[in-house]
């Protein structure tokens, strides 16, 4: 299963689909004896980098030493043929309880002088994820680091990180998970063995989907599929947010154009702008961002136009929609940084839309 955040996060989560390739590179690692000791899992969020992370985690965890010899009855462990373990181990309960003494992930915490969520891992976690690298195992053969995600580093943090990876313990394993590694130092990317994950298959998707929203009809599946483009994680996240009746709507009142559907369009704004939905608004304008950047690709000929693309193709030029989709992003990332209403900025999207619609 993809890691995604429902109540079977990554560290839970027991079964992995749609990236055979990767864990069968980790597992070739392992088997030769020269495993590296960083990892970097990229790919787009919510594609299960961190179920693999945990996966491997556990793996190393509860693998035997490779130099173990016979037991006491003579029999000589066999090498593993896959990274799984099973939920009922000992290793896999207490990876899942956060209770394993080898075991340390670092990731954003509250800030204790605040109260709030930091917005970065700071090198004070990093201190101590360091410190705890330098201890000898305690029940297994290795002492295992998880960076979910690197990304959230501060610059000193990374720094902190840096020495470590440059200079390990014997038996330390960091692996790192990173959505946008280009935001990483180019010296911690260096030090890591790189491990891209691709986003899932279509056929991966509609079997997660099935598993994760039995009750969906075929069609929503479809759409809900296309809308993660790969990614699990987002397809949850999309559907507990109603990002399927969302994306309809947009496209029903961008159907319309060059002509408003004033109504419509109000009663759109007032849905994703009231106060207590900051995360529908979020995921309003994701969908609205997504949607004009597929209007755009087909422009320029990355791909085939649905009907809607034809439309506003035929109204406005591809610059003029290029225009637009950033103007929209600005105004998305503008709404918290200023304060702005919601309902307004929503508006103001839209009225962007009917703008370049009405430009020729």
């Amino acid at each position: 299963m993809a890691g995604i955040e429902t109540e079977r996060t990554p560290r839970r989560t027991a079964d992995l689909l749609g990236h055979a390739d990767a864990e069968k590179r980790l597992l070739d690692a392992w088997r030769s004896g020269r495993l590296p000791h960083g990892w970097l899992f990229t790919g787009p969020p919510g594609i299960g980098k961190a179920t693999l992370a945990y996966r491997f985690a556990r793996f190393v965890l509860s693998a035997p030493p490779k130099d173990a010899g016979p037991s006491l009855f003579g029999d000589v462990p066999s090498a593993p043929a896959s990274l799984h373990v099973a939920p009922e181990h000992p290793v896999f309960r207490r990876v899942a309880a956060g209770g394993h003494p080898d075991l340390m992930t670092l990731e954003r915490t509250e800030n204790p002088n605040t109260g709030k969520m930091r917005t970065e891992i700071v090198v004070e976690q990093v201190r101590a994820a360091n410190d705890f690298l330098h201890l000898t195992p305690a029940e297994a053969g290795w002492r295992v680091l998880i960076v979910d995600t690197a990304d959230d580093m501060n610059t000193n943090a990374a720094n902190a990180l840096l020495k470590t990876l440059e200079e390990p313990s014997d038996r330390a394993l960091l692996l790192l998970v990173s959505n946008a590694p280009g935001r990483l130092p180019a010296t911690v990317r260096s030090r890591c063995c790189r491990l891209d994950l691709r986003p899932l298959s279509d056929d991966v998707m509609a079997t997660l989907i099935a598993r994760f929203m039995p009750g969906m009809k075929p069609d929503e599946a479809q759409v809900l599929a296309r809308l993660a483009e790969g990614s699990i994680g987002r397809a949850v996240a999309l559907d507990a947010e109603g990002g399927i009746g969302i994306y309809a709507a947009i496209v029903e009142i961008a159907d319309q154009l060059p002509n408003l559907d004033l109504p419509a369009v109000h009663a759109f704004a007032d849905k994703v702008g009231r106060a207590g939905t900051e995360r529908l608004f979020e995921t309003a304008f994701e969908l609205m961002q997504w949607w004009l950047a597929r209007v755009v690709r087909a422009g320029a000929g990355a791909m085939t136009p649905d009907y809607t693309a034809q439309r506003l193709l035929k109204l406005a030029s591809l610059d003029r929609w290029v225009e637009v989709w950033e103007k929209i992003g600005r105004l998305a990332a503008q709404t918290d940084g200023v304060n702005l209403d919601r309902k307004q900025v929503a508006l103001n999207a839209f009225f962007a839309l009917e703008q370049a619609a009405r430009s020729k």
